[in-house]
């Protein structure tokens, strides 16, 4: 299978665009993130379940809506003052208090007091006569009328109660036509309306979280922006990778044309990486299929650098922004222990840009045209449990369920010139490399 031509170029969002688009997702999935797990926004939610039930709706609108007249505190006051101004009630305490009240109840507990049904006894003491008008006074008969009446036990009950710090509260509560603004709900209210004006929340409420597609579910595992000087002070090796630590790694194979050359070739500046194939003459150790290790003479020179022992992953996205130049093999390659498994994620076979999943017999892959190697295009793999997909910037170019690997893979990079074809100078840029992982 292959891609070709100017119908898979204009397929694919150009490279600036994609990358400006992709990171602008990230850093807002980023920080959709972080909002999600901040304390505003947990209070926020918290709030807004509360004030959106029920119970609060109708709360609030008692709080604001109801009439003082309404209440029970207005009722009992009210009921309160009517008994406090009546005049019989009034009297009544003031006789309760008086001197001749005292004095006559006193006098009623004598035996004298039988004397006041003689009206000639009467008639004969200012003392009886006394008794005997206060007897017959309105006075005497309105505290009668109301002494151990339930009228005045309910006035004391209530004056009682109105007078309680606990009844004067509510009933200044509810008699203010202002008090939803006194209110623990008003303050939650309030509250909510100051963490929805946040501009966090805002920006969290207004985002639709599926446009970060994929990266909701990846977290970084791995980052380089070739911020160093030096191979030794990274996480690459040069050489290649063996399963058996006794096995020579820094070598070439004597069916190509150029010496890799212990990460000489290898340099860092203005953030990218490049692996630069050189014309030179060079003797270096070589793997020879029949003779094992000899020296030989080498008319190219260049390196591959690996991640064998400071990086490896078993399925997520692995992706780099790169490009190269000369017509020689470049290649960005996922490796393990053995011949197999092998992934080329991006290989530049000196006219063509191939993908694929190296089995025993095969290239499980796709050949693509109509796009040009020299400019930077993100290559990527997504690599699941089940198949594996191939995408350039954001259109992707191939996919296959076989032979999906079931082990930890290292980075690796590298440039070579097979002996059969023409030999020349050229570069591997790099200008980043992400690794992601699917998420717990």
């Amino acid at each position: 299978m292959a891609l070709f031509g100017k119908k898979f170029f204009r397929k694919i969002t150009p490279t600036g665009k994609f990358e400006k688009g992709e990171n602008e997702r990230i850093q807002s999935m980023e920080r959709y993130n972080e909002i999600g797990r901040s304390a505003e926004l947990a209070e926020y939610k918290q709030l807004s379940k509360v004030i959106s039930s029920p119970k609060f709706q109708e709360n609030k609108k008692i709080l604001k809506n109801r009439k003082y007249k309404d209440t029970e505190e207005y009722r009992l006051n009210s009921e309160y003052k009517k008994l406090q101004n009546s005049r019989s009630l009034q009297q009544y305490f003031k006789t309760l208090e008086s001197k001749e009240l005292n004095d006559f109840l006193k006098f009623k507990e004598t035996p004298d007091y039988l004397d006041l049904g003689h009206r000639k006894k009467v008639k004969a003491s200012e003392k009886l006569k006394k008794f005997k008008q206060f007897e017959h006074s309105k006075e005497y008969k309105n505290f009668v009328r109301y002494n151990d009446s339930f009228v005045v036990k309910e006035y004391e009950e209530l004056k009682q109660k109105v007078n309680s710090p606990e009844f004067q509260k509510s009933n200044e509560f509810w008699a203010n036509p202002d008090r939803w603004h006194t209110t623990k709900e008003y303050a939650i209210q309030r509250r909510h309306h100051q963490l929805r004006k946040n501009p966090d929340i805002i920006y969290y409420e207004n985002e639709n979280p599926e446009r970060f597609g994929i990266f909701r579910s990846l977290e970084l595992t791995f980052e380089e922006n070739f911020e160093w000087n030096t191979l030794d002070s990274s996480r690459w090796n040069y050489g290649f990778h063996y399963k058996s630590p006794q096995l020579i790694t820094d070598h070439s194979f004597a069916n190509e044309k150029q010496a890799n050359n212990s990460g000489k070739n290898v340099t860092v500046s203005d953030g990218h990486l490049k692996i630069i194939t050189k014309e030179e003459k060079i003797t270096a150790r070589a793997w020879d299929t029949q003779k094992g290790f000899i020296m030989k003479d080498f008319d190219y020179s260049s390196d591959v650098i690996q991640t064998d022992d400071t990086f490896r992953q078993k399925y997520g996205m692995f992706r780099a922004k790169l490009r190269c130049s000369g017509k020689i093999h470049h290649a960005f390659w996922l490796g393990g222990d053995e011949m197999l498994p092998h992934i080329n994620i991006f290989h530049f076979d000196g006219k063509y840009i191939n993908v694929g999943n190296a089995s025993k017999n095969e290239m499980d892959g796709t050949k693509i045209k109509g796009i040009h190697p020299s400019d930077f295009y993100i290559y990527s793999l997504l690599w699941t449990e089940k198949e594996l997909i191939w995408l350039i910037n954001d259109y992707e170019v191939y996919r296959t369920v076989r032979n999906i690997p079931d082990e930890k893979l290292y980075l690796a990079f590298s440039s070579f010139i097979p002996e059969k074809e023409k030999g020349d100078k050229g570069v591997l840029e790099v200008d980043w490399i992400k690794v992601y992982q699917f998420k717990q």
